[in-house]
């Protein structure tokens, strides 16, 4: 997560310089696109899910400092935007897209192969306030934040086999806080915007095992998920 991160704000500050480099033309490319009532797009990107765990009984692992650890991986995001000017600084955001992401975990002690694969494709139903500041020739940097909910659609709750029989068990549904950064950067034909944005869980998403000793479950809270995206909107 740390290290998608970094690669993340580092692509990130390079398009914001490279915007900027250019942003001294005397022209304005589109320059009554956000003067409209209603606009719309689409968005692709890529996105970095962790799980953030608190423990009953908190005694981890004096190495890691954890019970879990946590395989992050790469994903893909794609989806819709739909975008309502409130007035010259403020729109609101709905971005219903799909996640697709790859998990591992495994407990950090113990004496058998607890390693186990977590597959998860999101329906994910963003509702986002969206701060702009003022637009500097081809390039307006602003801040999004708000709120969502998604259905994951495999998240094999209702599956009778659990974590011991190497089933990975997840809420359907989850409920998140949504903070992040970009720069819309006017183009000739469009509008391009790349942004970064931090998406962290609000509720419990662990189904436990059946077990209510299972070495997997007894000593968890709650686990909820936490990500990172980053998404390349064009409008």
């Amino acid at each position: 997560m740390k290290k998608f991160f970094i690669i993340a704000l580092f692509l990130f500050i390079s398009t914001a310089s490279f915007a900027q480099l250019f942003s001294g033309e005397s022209i304005e490319n589109q320059p009554n696109v956000d003067n409209k009532r209603w606009s719309w797009g689409y968005f692709l990107g890529f996105n970095s899910y962790d799980f953030d765990f608190d423990y009953i009984d908190y005694n981890p692992s004096t190495v890691t400092g954890k019970d879990y650890l946590v395989e992050t991986r790469t994903g893909f995001n794609v989806g819709l935007i739909g975008n309502l000017k409130l007035n010259d600084h403020f729109d609101l955001r709905f971005e219903p897209g799909v996640n697709f992401n790859t998990r591992g975990f495994q407990l950090y002690s113990a004496d058998i192969n607890t390693f186990r694969e977590i597959n998860s494709t999101y329906v994910h139903l963003p509702l986002l306030v969206k701060f702009n500041a003022n637009r500097l020739n081809n390039f307006r940097p602003f801040v999004v934040g708000g709120i969502s909910t998604s259905i994951n659609l495999s998240s094999n709750e209702n599956n009778p086999d659990d974590i011991t029989a190497g089933q990975f068990r997840m809420k359907t549904n989850s409920y998140y806080y949504e903070l992040g950064f970009g720069i819309d950067i006017y183009l000739y034909y469009f509008k391009f915007s790349p942004s970064i944005r931090g998406v962290f869980a609000i509720n419990d998403e662990l189904v436990r095992d059946n077990d209510p000793n299972s070495i997997y479950t007894e000593n968890v809270d709650s686990m909820s998920s936490r990500a990172v995206f980053i998404n390349f909107t064009f409008q």
